[in-house]
């Protein structure tokens, strides 16, 4: 598998989520993907990055252009210094919310891509990885 771009994006303000669903589109563009899969990577996206925001306090998102023999996809790693979680398969949970959302987040998210990943430890932060291919 080879990187063919790589961007690091500060999430600090609700404006840097939104520049994150920009490039998430971009990159799904330059990928080929159809609207309804560009749709998709960016829902997971906004979801992630809006966690990365408001549950960790900020952090980074970082957006890659993949291309593994004849497929193309985007991987986003959105990071965090946060509090972490401390159940990880409660906050997989449809219905769950630390908040008042929907609860439709993460399991959401999962459900849009091909790939998912989360890391998190209590007092540390989260890292979670969805890639989408085409």
């Amino acid at each position: 598998m080879t990187v063919e771009r790589n961007e690091l994006l500060d999430i600090r303000t609700q404006h840097d989520v939104v520049r994150v669903r920009q490039r998430v589109r971009e990159r799904a563009v330059e990928a080929g993907f159809s609207l309804v899969d560009q749709t998709k990577i960016v829902t997971a996206a906004s979801e992630l990055a809006r966690n990365t925001l408001e549950h960790g306090g900020g952090g980074t998102a970082r957006i890659e252009l993949l291309a593994d023999g004849g497929r193309r996809g985007v991987r986003l790693i959105c990071e965090d210094r946060g509090p972490g979680i401390a159940d990880i398969a409660l906050a997989m949970q449809d219905g769950y919310t630390s908040r008042n959302g929907l609860g439709l987040g993460l399991g959401g998210a999962r459900r849009l891509v091909s790939e998912f990943d989360i890391a998190s430890r209590p007092g540390e932060g989260t890292r979670v990885t969805i890639t989408r291919w085409k």
